[in-house]
């Protein structure tokens, strides 16, 4: 069996200067592979096997195809040889026999290298160790691969290489490909369960005039024409908003955010979200919808709700809910609905070793005790509610509880999987909270160019009916239903520090 599998820089720069070689020398018997445009590609692999799978060992289908793909391995016997092609559906063995191809033809085969594209007609059989084959009659040269496949491309040194040159980690790993039809297949349903419920999809501007006072930092860029600086956005959150107002009481927007902010397995600087409000529905309701959006989509593209990752089962046929009081009390021991201050809460932090927030509030120090305490316990599907209204500038108060608002987040494996509100549709709460969170967010950095976004709320003072809001990581969700363990692994084109 050939395969190439080149251990040094040498190595493979020799194999490279042979593989050029030998396209001059096609070219130069006026065989150039590159002019070739099209071939008329009829069947697939998989769907052969499928087709023949109970066909007998050494029999013969009467059936001629012609595939296209990728050489993988090739075996040379004298007058007969066998290969692998690998297609869009995945690898078929191929006999090469110089009888039927021709003396010239064969020596030509016998030249090809892997990772070759080729393409070949022939009949289908089934050969005497039982492999649904194509005996080949005739065969193309579509392309020159001018570089060596490594036959290995894994472990800890060669991942980055795999996330770099994702083209040659989908060649060489084929399960790798699996993952991103798998993610192709969650988004789909994602869209169908949602259009299913009289969601309107749409798409909102990426760049944005200005920085809004949220904590994430964004990218900032430049338009020439109008000479003015704009930043890429970091939410959907506020255009998506004013279409509620506009009459559109179901709305959703699979969209690309931008935050430049750091990277690990968790965090890559661009990244899908889906954002969706229903008018006239609370946080209750979207608690519900998240359940069941999650359930319905994990079982029609695993086919289960017991879902493995990383050495565990998450059982999505399960959810728990507690207020984010409620979850402290039970992983601190300490009860927030005895601190009556926030003297009190700051001494319950240095007796509890736990960071002080920015700005030391109750509520603040509340959410430290959470991250602190609880998020790494929260293995199994859970719903955390009621949250400070210092860390939840744009969900509605509680009525009868107005330290806390109409929202919750939902974790998965320690992991926080979305963020949802009962919105705020009060302008003058709105406009203030805006003012101070930009106004806060100018004294920790004082070269922040936030602004308050008043068209929005000028757009709530025409009225923003009772609304419920969701926004969730697309690519967490990918990561938790293919089993990944990192976020590089499930976006194709990760982002990556230079080489140099």
């Amino acid at each position: 069996m050939e395969h190439n599998q080149p251990q040094t820089e040498q190595d493979l720069t020799q194999q490279a200067a042979v593989r050029r070689q030998k396209l001059a020398d096609l070219r130069a018997a006026g065989q150039d592979p590159f002019v070739n445009t099209k071939y008329p590609q009829d069947a697939y692999s998989a769907d052969l096997k499928a087709e023949f799978a109970g066909l007998p060992a050494e029999a013969e289908t009467g059936k001629t195809v012609t595939l296209a793909g990728r050489m993988m391995s090739k075996r040379v016997m004298g007058k007969a040889s066998f290969a692998h092609l690998r297609d869009q559906k995945g690898d078929i063995q191929i006999f090469v026999k110089r009888d039927l191809l021709g003396d010239e033809a064969y020596a030509a085969f016998k030249k090809l290298d892997i990772g070759d594209i080729i393409g070949c007609k022939g009949e289908v059989f089934r050969t005497k160790m039982g492999e649904i084959s194509v005996r080949v009659t005739e065969l193309t040269l579509l392309a020159k691969s001018l570089l060596p496949l490594p036959e290995k491309f894994h472990g800890l040194t060669d991942r980055e290489a795999r996330y770099r040159q994702r083209y040659v980690d989908l060649i060489v790993n084929p399960d790798v490909k699996q993952t991103f039809v798998k993610r192709s297949a969650i988004l789909r349903e994602l869209r169908s369960y949602l259009d299913g419920k009289g969601f309107l999809e749409v798409e909102t501007p990426i760049l944005t005039p200005f920085e809004i006072g949220a904590a994430a930092r964004p990218f900032i860029t430049h338009h020439n024409t109008l000479d003015m600086d704009m930043v890429l956005r970091i939410e959907t959150e506020l255009y998506l908003k004013r279409l509620i107002v506009g009459g559109i009481d179901r709305v959703y927007e699979v969209g690309r955010i931008f935050r430049n902010e750091g990277m690990d397995p968790k965090h890559n600087p661009e990244f899908t979200t889906i954002e969706l409000y229903q008018a006239y529905t609370d946080y209750y309701g979207m608690m519900d919808l998240v359940e069941d959006m999650m359930k319905t989509v994990a079982q029609n593209v695993c086919g289960t709700l017991q879902i493995p990752y990383q050495g565990q089962t998450i059982d999505l046929s399960h959810w728990e809910r507690m207020t984010m009081v409620e979850a402290v009390r039970k992983y601190s021991g300490v009860d927030f609905d005895a601190v009556q201050t926030d003297a009190e809460a700051v001494a319950l932090a240095h007796e509890h070793k736990v960071e002080l927030p920015e700005i030391p509030t109750k509520g603040a120090i509340l959410a430290e005790f959470f991250d602190a305490y609880v998020e790494e316990k929260l293995i199994q599907p859970t719903f955390i509610y009621d949250y400070p209204v210092e860390v939840s500038p744009l969900a509605k108060r509680k009525p009868h509880d107005p330290m806390f608002t109409e929202r919750f987040e939902y974790f998965i494996n320690a992991t926080e999987f979305g963020n949802a509100f009962s919105e705020l549709n009060d302008p003058i709460d709105q406009k203030g909270r805006f003012e101070r969170q930009v106004a806060e967010r100018k004294q920790l950095d004082p070269a922040s160019k936030a602004q308050v976004d008043y068209d929005y709320v000028t757009a709530l003072e025409y009225g923003l009916p009772p609304t419920g809001g969701l926004g969730f990581g697309v690519d967490r969700l990918v990561m938790l239903l293919t089993d990944s363990a990192s976020i590089r692994d499930v976006l194709l084109f990760p982002t990556m520090k230079p080489l140099d």
